[in-house]
């Protein structure tokens, strides 16, 4: 879904009125409908570090059956289990605050390198994010990688599941039909499927509450979302019902994230009932 140009001067006249500081961005699965300036300017992400670092290379884990979300972490050794309790399942770990550190042991010991070089490998360079850096903790990008990275989630090329054709019928180029990562104009396999990000948007806690997917949480209007616990701190949003992405990094504290959210995603018509939240469930 488009973003309408009368909607998109709306959500800009919001930013520069609320935070002139703050950088932003709303597009779909053809790239940014809108931004602020600055767009190829590095900054500070470090909040969005687990969907943009950790999230996707646990997709690649999984999609090439390195990892079950259900099997009990013991199995991959005790090095990967260490500090969690007996029976930890990476589905706990991706569902629940605070097991981001364990994951991340995780993830590290399965591939065999730093969730950096992992990410690096698995996801940016494929995807194009080549000025991407997980470095002392703090993961850097300029707003054309994030919106390289969100659009791809909802890119038709992206392969409904992995898929590794053999040597006499590989293709000879990528393309979008062939799951080729079109986004970023890298070549090769899309690093993410279509499967993994429709079960990480999906409610995977069953009644409990707060309600979470796989380290993405569901908002208003069918639209999930990730955002740094501290204020102002990154967030993004995504919705596959709407087609449609949005970033925002604020420069100052206050009720943005809420109202830039509304801008973007609320529709244009009557409110809907609060029963018919649009959220998938598992």
């Amino acid at each position: 879904m488009t973003l309408l140009s009368d909607q998109a001067d709306a959500v800009r006249a919001l930013v520069e009125s609320a935070d002139p500081g703050a950088v932003w961005a709303v597009g779909g699965p053809d790239g940014p409908h809108a931004c602020s300036a600055g767009a190829d300017d590095v900054l500070d992400v470090g909040g969005l570090t687990p969907v943009l670092a950790l999230w996707p290379t646990v997709g690649t884990l999984v999609d090439e059956g390195a990892l079950r979300l259900h099997t009990p972490l013991a199995a991959y050794g005790d090095e990967a289990a260490a500090g969690t309790p007996a029976g930890t399942t990476a589905h706990q770990l991706l569902t629940h605050p605070g097991g981001t550190a364990a994951l991340t042991r995780l993830v590290e010991h399965l591939c065999g390198s730093t969730l950096a070089e992992a990410a690096a490998t698995r996801v940016w360079n494929p995807l194009g994010m080549t000025r991407t850096r997980l470095a002392d903790g703090t993961l850097h990008a300029p707003l054309a990688d994030l919106a390289l990275f969100l659009r791809h989630l909802l890119h038709p090329s992206a392969p409904s599941a992995p898929s590794a054709p053999s040597a006499a019928n590989a293709p000879s180029a990528p393309s979008a039909a062939n799951g080729s990562n079109a986004p970023g104009d890298a070549s090769g396999p899309a690093p993410l499927t279509r499967a993994w990000t429709a079960e990480s948007l999906r409610i995977r806690t069953g009644e409990l509450t707060p309600a979470r997917g796989l380290l993405w949480h569901p908002a208003p209007y069918g639209v999930w979302t990730h955002h740094a616990s501290a204020d102002p701190g990154p967030a993004v949003w995504i919705s596959p019902r709407h087609h449609r992405w949005a970033v925002l990094l604020p420069a100052a504290p206050g009720p943005l994230r809420t109202t830039f959210r509304e801008a973007v995603f609320a529709p244009a018509g009557p409110a809907r009932s609060s029963t018919s939240d649009g959220v998938p469930r598992a």
